[in-house]
């Protein structure tokens, strides 16, 4: 899965993956997380998520995506007009308390997620195949200073029966990826496949939403 995947993804509009509302786990548990206000929270893998207006009415957001149509049309969709920066080897757009910087996550460093409290992953690892997902891991534990908390949120599913993205991550996985570099708590498992018709049709039997809260240690 190569950057033009999504580039191309993003031009035929294929996002699926995008919620048309924010997420009510995010409102539901972020909480848990004791995030002090004014903080900064980051984003990794955003694309033009609703999340981020509800977590920019509480706290600076940081997000990262790779795909310069998500960005636009992020500050479009909320009526804004980013001022515009350059952070080798990102563009950055910034506007109303939010940072996007367009470019790949694995160029980030630890200099451009200074000061991050909290990190924010519901379409993140999830879009990854498992040839990438130990990489993004080992990168995020290089971005994340000690005490960062991530809320982290996976689906379950037999990955014979449907081909991702998203992807299924199972329990394990987050244990295998994780567990050296994080704490991990469980908040929830819940199945989901009722209330997820596209999802059926695709040939699923069994889907679950996981949520965890992960300390960096």
């Amino acid at each position: 899965m190569d950057h033009e995947f999504w580039h191309q993804r993003w031009r035929d509009n294929l996002i699926g993956f995008h919620q048309e509302a924010v997420n009510p786990h995010l409102q539901e548990y972020w909480a848990r997380l004791g995030v002090p206000p004014d903080a900064t929270v980051f984003v990794p893998l955003c694309g033009k998520s609703l999340d981020m207006v509800w977590l920019a009415e509480r706290y600076h957001v940081l997000g990262v995506e790779l795909s310069p149509k998500a960005v636009e049309h992020f500050f479009q969709e909320q009526g804004l007009q980013p001022a515009r920066r350059t952070e080798w080897p990102f563009m950055v757009c910034e506007a109303e308390g939010v940072a996007l910087f367009c470019g790949d996550f694995f160029s980030l460093t630890p200099e451009h997620t200074a000061g991050i409290a909290a990190i924010y992953d519901r379409a993140a690892l999830i879009a990854l195949p498992p040839s990438m997902r130990e990489r993004y891991a080992a990168g995020l534990a290089r971005l994340a200073p000690a005490g960062t908390r991530m809320l982290l949120v996976t689906m379950e599913y037999d990955q014979a029966q449907m081909d991702g993205p998203p992807f299924a991550v199972e329990a394990g996985e987050v244990e295998r990826l994780f567990s050296a570099d994080w704490h991990i708590e469980s908040l929830l498992n819940e199945s989901i496949l009722e209330r997820e018709p596209r999802f059926r049709e695709r040939g699923l039997t069994r889907l679950a939403e996981h949520i965890y809260l992960l300390v960096r240690q």
